[in-house]
């Protein structure tokens, strides 16, 4: 019992160290935009990014090891997350107007899922992790990010190959997703009408 209570109180808790970092890399948002678009010191800002993927590695690896797994991290750190990629995109439009492209459908994608998402906890309880194509759609977005901002004098061709590539697996992790998650919906409505008409012959009966 007091095993499972130390866990419950854990979850609960606010002020862990990996929760303090991830909001250390929200407060880094603000200011990556502003080396980057209002001072144009472009390295500057790419190692402020730099900085700040380096802290989500860390607060990762000190919640798995330690024991620091909490509620509010797990909101927190996907959070900063998309708030930092999004704000990048934002940043890298000013020069480079092809990064419209994986922003919007950034965008559409973490809202359909984070709608589609609530409603699968809502529906069936369970919550689904990150998945191959989820993976390989981040990295390319990230890779797409850092190579942007530190290579000055990147070619239109490169340029234009890495955001189609990052552009083409948000939308096929997009597709997947969605696909998993209104299929985990459809599933959890065909059980509860299966459990209906059961439920309304024991009222009768009764």
């Amino acid at each position: 019992m007091e095993q499972i209570a130390d866990v419950s109180e854990g979850r609960s808790k606010i002020f862990t160290l990996p929760n303090v970092l991830s909001f250390f890399r929200l407060c880094l948002i603000p200011l990556i935009i502003w080396l980057y678009c209002a001072e144009h010191n472009y390295l500057r800002a790419g190692n402020m990014l730099i900085i700040s993927g380096l802290t989500d590695i860390v607060d990762g690896f000190i919640a798995k090891k330690f024991n620091m797994v909490s509620d509010l991290g797990k909101i927190l750190d996907p959070i900063a997350d998309k708030l930092t990629q999004a704000a990048m995109l934002i940043c890298l439009v000013t020069r480079f107007p092809m990064m419209g492209l994986p922003l919007v459908l950034l965008l559409i994608k973490e809202i359909f899922m984070g709608i589609t998402g609530i409603l699968v906890i809502k529906k069936t309880g369970s919550v689904y992790g990150a998945r191959w194509h989820g993976k390989i759609a981040t990295f390319l977005l990230d890779a797409t990010i850092i190579l942007h901002i530190f290579w000055n004098g990147i070619t239109p061709a490169i340029s234009t190959a890495f955001i189609i590539s990052c552009t083409i697996s948000i939308v096929l992790s997009l597709v997947l997703y969605g696909k998993k998650n209104i299929k985990a919906l459809n599933r959890a409505k065909q059980f509860a009408a299966r459990r209906k008409p059961k439920w309304n012959q024991k009222q009768s009966n009764i």
